[in-house]
């Protein structure tokens, strides 16, 4: 978090505070990162993304991790967000991808492409998963 704070000139201390409060991971906050399980991993880099402001996001299926508590914080946090910046969200929940999603992409054999709404990249999506299990 040191590294991470001072890298974007942040207050050290706020950031601590927050991350503790978000990634509920208690005394393990001081260990050595190396100690933690993956969802601890998760939560921490998680918690540490949300406690700096930035213009977009990028953020790949870590809310659809851990508890029902945690997955709440999380996506009370990311709506949040999303009131001020961008969010790009790669996911396969449908469920997320309706929630914080206006539009969507497929990636399909190495290529992206992107479609007016979000429900017919998920209609596309269904059907290129419905023909690879064909095809196995």
């Amino acid at each position: 978090m040191r590294f991470i704070t001072d890298l974007y000139d942040q207050d050290f201390d706020d950031v601590v505070a927050f991350v503790e409060d978000f990634a509920e991971i208690g005394r393990f906050i001081d260990q050595p990162i190396g100690s933690y399980s993956s969802g601890m991993r998760a939560r921490l880099s998680f918690g540490i993304s949300m406690a700096l402001e930035f213009d977009y996001y990028l953020i790949d299926e870590v809310i659809g991790v851990g508890d029902a508590s945690f997955r709440q914080k999380c996506d009370g946090v990311l709506t949040r967000r999303r009131l001020t910046t961008s969010v790009i969200l790669v996911s396969h929940s449908e469920r997320l991808l309706r929630q914080f999603c206006d539009i969507g992409g497929v990636l399909h054999n190495g290529k992206l492409t992107f479609y007016e709404t979000l429900e017919e990249a998920i209609e596309i999506h269904a059907f290129n998963q419905k023909i690879a299990a064909i095809d196995a």
